[in-house]
């Protein structure tokens, strides 16, 4: 009798600690929300366009490799464009003067970056984000200083708020621009990588299923979801599907996604999976914890134990002691979320079995 109440006493606890979680969870988004104004939507489509029209207008795309993007080459687009602004503020009537080297307008793409000249003194950089070889996302950041010789600053921008962009901005841009323009595109990459690591992850057990990026990828075959060419073969998906479609909840991340916590209910035990980032530029979680807590099957095995435990130790004695899964901790350190999950899955119920056998009375 004292382990049932002890049981009830945990299972309020838990559930109080739930409500609080999820009521930051609620104003979490409404503070997102808010911060999402129309505001942010009308720079966008303003930068977008603006960027559409200085690529409209080039005169020459020059792709270039890792050694040629360098910090001399950043130097002559300032000059370039300083040099380009002095002239037209000198010329009185820009359209009227002859073409000359100066007009010519290049744009240069570097990976997943394309940076162009924008009007007066600006240095545009766009950033082309992609998960799984699908278009993602478009960023921008605007570049201005008042002189070749003064330091640039960010004037504006369409990164996500939650992402350190101002940090980065007092940290590298005075000191180290090519450094900085490189990392804000590692910080965006890295952000839709992990999110769409989450978005691809929720697709093995959504009943009703909205095409999320990359939308090429995701076929939908009668109630089952199969991933074309990515993280696991058809059968494994309905399987995994068939095994714990509907048993996954409280899904918990971060806005940037360095942060990931979710339940799988089994029949037998609820397993806890919780995943921390070591940085904002990393894919792979470091410090992972996964945890199988006893539900019906190893509370049998546990009663008798428990009953001695807690004639020796008090109430305390009766408390589920939850086990650890290296092998899934393994996984989600070296495999995309979707990969992990599927190795956790389908390796489960002999996990579970094993620690049922390492838990009877010898």
């Amino acid at each position: 009798m004292g382990e049932v109440n002890f049981m009830q006493e945990e299972d309020i606890r838990l559930e109080t600690t739930r409500a609080r979680f999820a009521n930051v969870v609620k104003r979490h988004a409404q503070l997102t929300e808010r911060l999402s104004r129309d505001s942010d939507k009308m720079i966008f489509e303003r930068l977008q366009k603006e960027f559409e029209a200085a690529r409209a207008s080039q005169t020459q795309e020059i792709n270039l490799d890792g050694e040629q993007w360098n910090d001399g080459l950043l130097a002559t687009i300032r000059e370039q464009v300083h040099m380009e602004a002095d002239r037209k503020a000198t010329s009185g009537d820009a359209n009227n003067m002859p073409t000359s080297h100066f007009e010519e307008k290049i744009t240069y793409t570097i990976g997943n970056k394309v940076i162009c000249c924008l009007e007066g003194t600006r240095i545009g950089i766009l950033y082309e984000t992609s998960f799984a070889g699908e278009p993602c996302e478009l960023y921008h950041c605007v570049l201005e200083s008042k002189s070749f010789l003064e330091k640039m600053t960010v004037l504006e921008h369409t990164i996500p708020f939650f992402l350190p962009i101002r940090e980065v901005e007092n940290d590298l841009l005075s000191s180290n621009a090519m450094r900085f323009i490189d990392h804000i595109g590692e910080l965006l990459q890295a952000y839709v990588d992990r999110r769409e690591q989450v978005m691809m992850f929720l697709l093995f057990f959504l009943d009703e299923m909205i095409c999320y990026y990359p939308k090429s990828v995701v076929l939908l075959l009668g109630d089952f979801c199969f991933l074309k060419n990515l993280f696991a073969p058809p059968f494994q998906v309905r399987l995994i599907k068939e095994l714990y479609g509907n048993q996954i909840g409280e899904l918990y991340h971060s806005l940037p996604y360095h942060m990931i916590e979710f339940v799988l209910d089994d029949s037998d035990c609820k397993v806890t999976i919780s995943l921390r980032y070591p940085d904002l530029v990393s894919v792979l979680p470091t410090r992972v914890k996964v945890l199988a807590w006893p539900l019906h099957q190893f509370r049998k095995n546990h009663t008798s134990s428990a009953v001695l435990s807690r004639k020796e130790n008090g109430a305390m004695g009766s408390q589920p002691i939850p086990a650890r899964l290296s092998y899934a901790e393994d996984a989600l350190r070296t495999m995309s979320l979707p990969e992990a999950y599927a190795e956790i899955v389908l390796n489960l119920p002999q996990a579970l079995q094993q620690i049922s056998q390492l838990r009877s009375p010898s």
